[in-house]
């Protein structure tokens, strides 16, 4: 099932989204909300009606950083023994279509695509042989990061903290096998990124292995596994696209910070 958050009147609900051309893609709008049983209302609205928003409303956003190993060299870094994870704010969190804002601190924007796994239920010290118990699905993911302040300040927050900073969507996909899929990244219809998941180094039951050791995760919380080789710039103006295997596109445009 594809699962989105949309707003339609001033109203914010999520819905079932059916059909398979783009033209003709209806929302089932849920009753309830789908961290818990829920049923299809039969209401269905046409997707080209409604506002997308980002597909869940994470506590946190988990990342994990140089997860693979072309990526981590392409950028002078060792390819980490274990894990390595750092946050994205809540506030850093926009939806498909809304506008990432060139930060006023930085000259060097770069993309990274990721696969974001979407947390569907409360969970800490998850077992890997439970990991699937715990996730709603995953939805495409762009990680934007200042460069030039990662580098010159050392540590990540405001480098990849910053307001803007997280497309999620379209929407989230119950039924997929994350193991092997395709994730393409384009800047104004030209490829930048190219990549398969089976390429992580750490596979995503280690990801929440590792975080559930150290925190409780929320349902709505939202992993991000990484991003393939071939991350570069952005400027104001771009509009820039993930593509994911079996979910969907994600695409925003980037604006100067007003």
């Amino acid at each position: 099932m594809r699962i989105a958050r949309f707003s339609i009147d001033g109203n914010v609900a999520f819905g079932a989204v059916e059909g398979d051309k783009p033209d003709e893609l209806v929302l089932d709008i849920i009753k309830g909300i789908p961290f818990a049983d829920f049923e299809l209302s039969g209401t269905k609205v046409p997707l080209s009606k409604v506002r997308l928003l980002p597909p869940v409303l994470p506590n946190k956003v988990v990342a994990y950083g140089r997860n693979y190993a072309e990526h981590a060299r392409e950028l002078g870094n060792d390819v980490p023994d274990v894990p390595f994870a750092f946050f994205k704010p809540s506030t850093s969190v926009i939806g498909p279509g809304d506008e990432i804002q060139y930060p006023s601190f930085s000259e060097e924007l770069h993309h990274e695509a990721e696969l974001a796994v979407v947390i569907g239920r409360m969970c800490r010290e998850v077992p890997r042989e439970r990991v699937k118990d715990v996730i709603l699905g995953y939805t495409c993911a762009l990680d934007v990061t200042a460069r030039d302040v990662q580098r010159r300040e050392k540590q990540w927050a405001r480098a990849k903290g910053f307001d803007t900073s997280c497309p999620l969507g379209p929407w989230v996909e119950t039924d997929l096998d994350p193991s092997d899929l395709t994730i393409q990244l384009t800047v104004n219809g030209q490829q930048r990124q190219l990549g398969r998941t089976s390429e992580m180094i750490h596979p995503i039951e280690d990801l929440i292995v590792n975080i559930t050791e150290a925190m409780t995760l929320l349902p709505g919380d939202v992993i991000l596994t990484g991003t393939p080789a071939g991350v570069g710039p952005l400027t104001v103006g771009d509009e820039v696209a993930v593509t994911i295997e079996g979910i969907g596109t994600l695409t925003n445009k980037v604006v100067k910070r007003g």
